[in-house]
């Protein structure tokens, strides 16, 4: 991530781009992407049957590809794109492709600092992963659930190392399915595996796995635990004890284990998206406590408000004191912080943002089908076409605002006050 102590974070409106003199240039412009920084936005265009450019700030690239898809700023502000010439596949980043050319690519993953790219890659009905363009040596027949670690340099992926028929019931039963890091499997196979994570130094990965028909755990660098469980959930590590974490159903109901002993005493309907505080001191997690009933708990202890449909994008903010989470009744969404809920529902609401002196919270909304951004329970008084994720200066006393308005998309600074008052 780039260091925002760089950004011009002095108050007022910085005029970046007008999109509709863009749609007057190309023959049709597709949804645009805002920079981390707000300084720059990007859409893929065309310019006639098979040509398609990047266009950033007005300005398109050198370079006209048979498709373009996938656009993404990375979060060190390079903009990156899945591109394709003469029928094969590359990612383009600031313009520039890869040398390497593939037969279709998906999926890509950023390390934290935006510095290192993995993708998924299928070369003659083979499949494997390729991190900064380097391919994996070893290739599999099928790869599902793809994942980077945080600092970029290693891979892993589920991938299938026995072929099978779809009558060979038992060869299926016996396990066909491993994970391969840095495309090495493990020498242990399963029935199944799924979700997986890397430990923050990247030297582990645990991942959740099948062991029979009926019976499932977690394998960590391709050693399962013990204990095996009816149903297990995607696992995460401890950063204190450095062991894995995941929801397990236990006499059914779910709770948490670690390495395969049982960490929380309550027992919930529901249990996923466990996430520690950045400190490592308190776990969270979203959870049932009844049926059709949802909130978050916090180390074993649920919130006493519920919602009817799905609470989820648990964040805990920066001093790790405070937890935010959405959750939805019907059609409304809304934002809470520590269980106490905000007056106002939202058509939508994204991942809510905490300043990094965990003072106020910031989220980005839908009502109507204009878009503003809802600070610590209040709104901004405008009503955009498209707003991206607030930002907040390092002090947190400025918010960063990325908007269209009448297809003008500008950068605005203001101070947090403007909104909370």
């Amino acid at each position: 991530m780039e260091d925002r102590s760089s950004w011009d974070w002095e108050v007022g409106t910085k005029p970046i781009a007008n999109l509709n003199d863009w749609k007057g240039k190309f023959r049709w412009v597709e949804e645009p992407s805002a920079g981390p920084d707000g300084e720059k936005i990007a859409a893929i265009v065309n310019l006639d049957e098979g040509e398609f450019q990047v266009c950033v700030n007005g300005e398109p690239w050198e370079t006209v590809f048979e498709k373009i898809w996938h656009l993404r700023f990375s979060p060190d502000g390079r903009l990156t794109a899945l591109v394709s010439e003469m029928g094969e596949w590359t990612m383009a980043i600031d313009g520039d492709p890869w040398e390497g050319r593939f037969g279709y690519l998906w999926e890509p993953l950023f390390s934290a600092d935006g510095k290192n790219i993995a993708i998924s890659v299928q070369q003659d009905m083979a499949y494997c992963m390729a991190l900064n363009g380097q391919l994996w040596e070893q290739t599999f027949v099928n790869m599902t659930n793809t994942a980077i670690s945080p600092d970029g340099t290693h891979t892993a992926a589920v991938v299938q190392t026995k072929k099978f028929g779809e009558a060979e019931i038992q060869k299926f039963q016996e396990g066909c399915f491993s994970v391969a890091v840095d495309g090495k499997p493990w020498d242990q196979t399963f029935v199944n595996v799924w979700n997986m994570a890397f430990n923050p130094e990247g030297d582990k990965v645990a991942a959740e796995v099948r062991v029979s028909l009926y019976d499932y755990t977690i394998s960590v660098n391709g050693k399962p635990w013990n204990q095996t469980f009816p149903c297990v959930w995607e696992p995460i590590f401890n950063p204190a004890s450095g062991g894995a974490v995941a929801p397990v159903r236990v006499q059914g109901k779910w709770t948490l284990a670690e390495d395969g002993q049982l960490i929380w005493r309550g027992r919930y309907v529901q249990l996923w998206q466990q996430s520690y505080s950045p400190d490592g001191q308190r776990l969270a997690a979203v959870v049932a406590p009844k049926y059709g009933r949802w909130t978050a708990a916090v180390d074993d202890q649920p919130w006493s408000m519920t919602f009817q449909d799905m609470v989820t994008d648990l964040q805990f903010s920066p001093d790790s004191k405070r937890l935010a989470a959405l959750g939805k009744n019907g059609p409304a969404w809304k934002v809470s912080v520590d269980g106490s809920v905000w007056p106002d529902t939202f058509d939508m609401v994204w991942k809510p943002v905490f300043s990094p002196d965990s003072t106020h919270l910031a989220a980005k909304v839908e009502r109507n089908r204009k878009y503003t951004i809802c600070v610590d329970g209040k709104i901004w008084a405008r009503e955009c076409e498209a707003v991206w994720d607030p930002v907040f200066s390092p002090a947190g006393d400025k918010l960063m605002i990325r908007a269209v308005e009448d297809g003008q998309y500008n950068r605005y600074v203001i101070p947090v006050t403007e909104i909370t008052g």
